[in-house]
């Protein structure tokens, strides 16, 4: 489980390079959703897989939305690469303080990095995600239809701005 969760957060780490490099909307787009990805297994690992799930499916229709106004509005005819050289030294950059700090940071090692929330309470009938999705559904319900409407609007709107005045990604920004 330990060698899982590192490659989880090596990939979550290799993920916000990605998008800290800023190269193309299309591939920071490929990153954010690298990100998402390996930040739920994170969470899923310890202990939370219904919050990641959530968290996963939420995220991801935001990502839906950016990443088609994104793309909408960056027509370019040759979008720059993760393999360039500027992204490659902003890339190199970033990856050289993300070393520095955790050698700073992490003097003392991993202790109790690993620790799930099902194992803090010795004797636990319940699950910790599962008291979160119960009062989700009791008494944050009303708050997740909301939340999903407001997103279904939003693609709906950004679909109509990326449009334009019927010339789509060819308009002048």
């Amino acid at each position: 489980m330990t060698y899982l969760m590192c490659i989880f957060m090596v990939g979550l780490v290799l993920g916000v390079v990605v998008v800290a490099s800023n190269p193309s909307p299309y591939f920071g787009a490929l990153g954010l959703v690298v990100v998402a990805g390996m930040g739920c297994g994170v969470l899923m690992g310890h202990g939370a897989p219904f919050l990641s799930l959530v968290l996963f499916l939420i995220y991801l229709g935001g990502m839906l939305v950016v990443f088609a106004y994104s793309a909408a509005l960056a027509a370019e005819p040759y979008p720059e690469a993760l393999g360039s050289r500027s992204v490659a030294v902003s890339a190199a950059g970033y990856l050289v303080c993300v070393v520095i700090g955790a050698s700073l940071l992490l003097e003392g090692g991993f202790r109790g990095l690993w620790v799930t929330a099902d194992e803090l309470v010795e004797f636990s009938l319940i699950r910790a995600d599962m008291g979160g999705a119960a009062m989700l559904y009791s008494c944050g319900g009303l708050l997740l239809v909301l939340g999903g409407w407001a997103l279904l609007i939003t693609l709906f709107v950004v679909l109509e701005v990326c449009r334009g005045s019927s010339r789509g990604a060819l308009r002048a920004v």
